[in-house]
């Protein structure tokens, strides 16, 4: 697989929930440091995503929001 995208990090999925149409996939990518992604139900299927397989996050840089107080 190629991919244009840059900013990506392996890791182990440790949780899959599926809600009514949006699934929250958790991806440990270091000890104690998990990534939450939300994607459709629909990716997750096809996917065949499950609890203990690695995986990458691809994090798209423009959707990425930082505040303090």
């Amino acid at each position: 697989m190629k991919i244009s995208g840059r900013n990506f990090i392996a890791g182990k999925i440790t949780d899959v929930h599926k809600g009514s149409t949006t699934a929250h996939v958790s991806i440990e990518v270091a000890p104690g440091i998990i990534l939450l992604a939300s994607i459709t139900n629909e990716s997750v299927d096809e996917l065949k995503l499950e609890k203990g397989m690695t995986a990458h996050a691809l994090i798209k840089s423009s959707d990425v929001m930082i505040a303090v107080d």
